[in-house]
């Protein structure tokens, strides 16, 4: 007789990858190839687990979104938003719940007490402009390219508006979310939409490096520095003086300022405590 086997599905790959390299990087890869990285449910709710971890993490100095496949990120899978408007409530519920949620991830990587860099290999749309947008660094590739096109599909991309306008200058952001066009690479640099330009194929490695050469510095020190860049942006130029004052002088009391400090003076590379 011939024994029967159970079939038995193949596991999925994971949506989210996580590499840990030395000098305290971590990269996180988006990895919907075939549905061109949109942030799914379960893609944001993985990304939200992953930054929470890293932001306990001490090991990790800088992180990296990276993504696998020719689109970076394509925004809101819009396939699952469509199947739920079979919902009793045509899926205003739902949409509530994954607006909020993609808020608060894109808000987690602002808040993350650790710089965070996109490595942008191909187009980024949307929420997936959005989440460039969030970083504090991008790295891009010549053939990547940026769009809010939701405009195109009678859905204006209001919450990639949030971080896009704190990228770029007003009639720049405007003129994407009402036009929806693509934005090439060199163009989105020069409007401060990405930090640097490389060659095809470059971007991960560049955005590592860059990431390596921050990593080197006191961790202490780039936590205090990225949330007071944050939080004076939205204050009056008189308050924004005060307050960063205020961080000046409590960061001049840290041991690694100290240490910054008399290792300059003494000719010599600093060696931090992170504290």
């Amino acid at each position: 007789m011939t024994a029967q086997h159970a079939y038995v599905a193949p596991p999925h790959p994971p949506i989210l990858l996580r590499e840990t390299i030395d000098g305290g990087l971590a990269v996180l890869t988006l990895n919907r190839p075939a549905q061109r990285n949109s942030l799914s449910k379960d893609l944001i709710v993985e990304l939200q687990a992953a930054l929470d971890s890293i932001a306990r993490d001490d090991g990790v100095r800088v992180v990296v979104i990276a993504a696998n496949g020719p689109a970076f990120c394509a925004g809101h899978d819009l396939k699952e938003i469509t199947g739920h408007r079979a919902d009793p409530d045509q899926g205003q519920a739902c949409f509530a719940r994954l607006m909020t949620a993609c808020s608060a991830m894109m808000q987690s990587i602002v808040t993350l007490p650790k710089p965070v860099i996109a490595a942008v290999q191909g187009v980024a749309t949307a929420a997936g402009c959005q989440l460039v947008a969030s970083c504090d660094l991008a790295v891009a590739s010549e053939k990547a390219a940026f769009a809010t096109p939701g405009v195109d599909i009678g859905l204006f991309c209001s919450t990639p508006m949030v971080a896009l306008s704190r990228n770029v200058a007003p009639k720049h952001a405007m003129e994407m979310l009402l036009t929806g066009e693509m934005v090439p690479a060199q163009a989105a640099r020069e409007m401060g939409l990405i930090n640097r330009v490389v060659a095809v194929g470059q971007e991960r490695d560049a955005a590592i490096a860059l990431g390596r050469s921050i990593a080197r510095k006191s961790a202490h020190t780039l936590k205090i520095g990225k949330a007071a860049f944050y939080r004076q942006a939205e204050m009056s130029l008189a308050d924004a003086y005060q307050f960063a004052a205020q961080v000046m002088t409590e960061n001049l009391m840290s041991e690694d300022a100290d240490e910054g400090i008399r290792a300059f003076i003494d000719k010599r590379p600093p060696v931090w405590k992170d504290r």
